[in-house]
């Protein structure tokens, strides 16, 4: 039976202190998606076999993974780029040849990837270098050619002499192996350095010992070659990927006022005449239809927003549905499970979680509706709250088509209001509502006059008592004072008080 030809390596275990992180390095994202989920993409399409080598928060990283189709290799302890090859030969013996791939190259192309391939099995050599001309080499290893033209060795920047600095092109970290010659090499590689590890750079120059070439392949965009060592790095590589989303929407005729100011992740959807004001972020899986409009400000998650609806400065969608031309906030809160029909309505400050506003209802001002289902045609009076949970569990709050809900309405949860009812601003409603009825649920109004007053002299009486004393007016001044006739027939004494 013949050897598979190919399989890719993605070498995802070290930890990146540079980043100054407790979190693996390819956990990080950019772009909308973990560092290492790019690669994976990337490499999918080659549809070969495909391995992620794990080690520091394996678990994690390979929970990422796995869900994408990779097979994960564990590197334990994490000894180098050098080592983490070694500790894949048990799956990897049965190939030919490996495709090399860090995890942190978030930008590299399938197409990049699979002309290095081709080029390498076409060359007969036992490596190829995917490299890249820059014109700021520093940080990277230098690409040490011979007279022939084949890489004598791969330099690190640290060990580099003064005109190796000078030298332009640099290692991307990415190779093609001939995995017979590979194992050899690795074999006796020594970690002579001052991390005490293994390095995979330093297989080139034993190669060559061997009598065995090493080609190069330039990548025709540099920028593919950048890595996420640094915040800094990591900060430029996201910047470049919400860069090309954009450019890529506004060739398919979305219009994006200021685009360095919005954030859109890969997988979202915008369709043609789509306006997008500054500030918005669109995030995770969202779809948004034609002619809608997202004001400044907006965040949207996970949600579906329809043909011609419009999302108002400073709201907040989150795993909701917008119906075609319906309408939210400004300063709404769509929370998960929020629909809204065609033509529905939400207005500033109001939130809505695991509900559904029929076709043309509205909610406009200062409202909560969680857990409810609101028929077509219904207005919900500002200050309305469906009082969804018991202290145990959420209940459900039904309310019917063409139904009008006063203002500072309580609906107490389970209830139900019919069809075409009525209910009086400021009610609490515990029961069902009857369709067309009237509800009134809240104490008759009693007015106590003078009550205000008295309370105001009882409290500043408390608060300075002598005060209070000085400034209490003569009897028969006020209200309930005595005849004058009874005022002449007290004590001098008290007079003087």
């Amino acid at each position: 039976m013949a050897r598979p030809e190919l399989a890719t390596v993605i070498l995802a275990a070290g930890k990146g202190t540079r980043l100054r992180s407790r979190r693996a390095k390819v956990l990080h994202r950019a772009g909308g998606r973990a560092l290492v989920e790019h690669v994976v993409r990337a490499a999918q399409p080659l549809g070969i076999p495909l391995f992620v080598v794990v080690g520091y928060q394996a678990g994690e990283v390979s929970a990422l993974v796995t869900a994408l189709g990779a097979q994960t290799i564990l590197q334990e302890p994490q000894g180098g780029t050098g080592h983490a090859l070694q500790a894949t030969r048990p799956k990897l013996g049965k190939f030919r040849s490996a495709l090399v791939v860090p995890g942190d190259a978030p930008l590299i192309r399938t197409e990049t990837l699979a002309a290095l391939v081709q080029a390498h099995q076409a060359s007969g050599v036992a490596a190829t270098v995917l490299t890249a001309m820059l014109d700021d080499p520093t940080g990277y290893g230098r690409i040490v050619r011979g007279p022939d033209g084949f890489v004598r060795e791969i330099v690190e920047e640290k060990s580099a002499g003064e005109a190796q600095r000078a030298i332009r092109e640099v290692n991307s970290g990415i190779y093609c192996f001939e995995l017979e010659n590979l194992w050899a090499s690795l074999g006796e590689l020594r970690p002579e350095n001052a991390h005490r590890e293994l390095y995979l750079t330093d297989v080139v120059a034993l190669l060559n010992r061997k009598g065995r070439r090493v080609a190069a392949l330039a990548a025709g965009d540099a920028r593919e070659m950048l890595g996420c060592n640094t915040r800094r790095e990591l900060a430029d590589v996201d910047a470049l990927f919400r860069r090309r989303k954009m450019a890529e929407l506004m060739a398919a005729g979305v219009t994006i006022y200021l685009p360095e100011t919005v954030l859109i992740d890969p997988e979202v959807e915008v369709g043609p005449d789509t306006i997008i004001e500054p500030g918005v972020e669109l995030l995770g899986a969202t779809r948004i239809g034609s002619d809608a409009f997202v004001g400044a400000g907006s965040v949207i998650a996970d949600s579906v927003i329809a043909e011609g609806a419009v999302i108002r400065p400073h709201s907040v969608v989150i795993s909701s549905r917008v119906g075609r031309g319906a309408v939210v906030g400004p300063f709404a809160h769509l929370r998960e499970g929020a629909e809204l029909a065609a033509g529905a309505r939400v207005g500033n400050y109001v939130e809505v979680k695991n509900s559904r506003l029929g076709e043309g209802s509205k909610a406009m001002h200062l409202s909560y509706l969680g857990d409810a289902s609101i028929g077509r045609e219904t207005n919900i009076g500002a200050g309305t709250i469906t009082c969804n949970y018991d202290g145990v569990r959420k209940n459900p709050t039904t309310i019917g088509s063409r139904v009008f809900i006063g203002s500072g309405t309580e609906l107490v949860a389970p209830v139900e209001v019919g069809d075409g009812a009525y209910v009086a601003a400021g009610s609490t409603i515990t029961d069902g509502v009857p369709s067309d009825a009237l509800a009134i649920a809240r104490a008759r109004q009693e007015n106590k006059p003078g009550w205000a007053r008295e309370r105001r002299s009882r409290m500043a009486a408390k608060q300075n008592p002598a005060a209070a004393t000085a400034k209490k007016p003569p009897r028969g001044e006020g209200d309930g004072a005595r005849p004058k006739a009874s005022r002449a027939k007290r004590p001098r004494a008290a007079k003087r008080r």
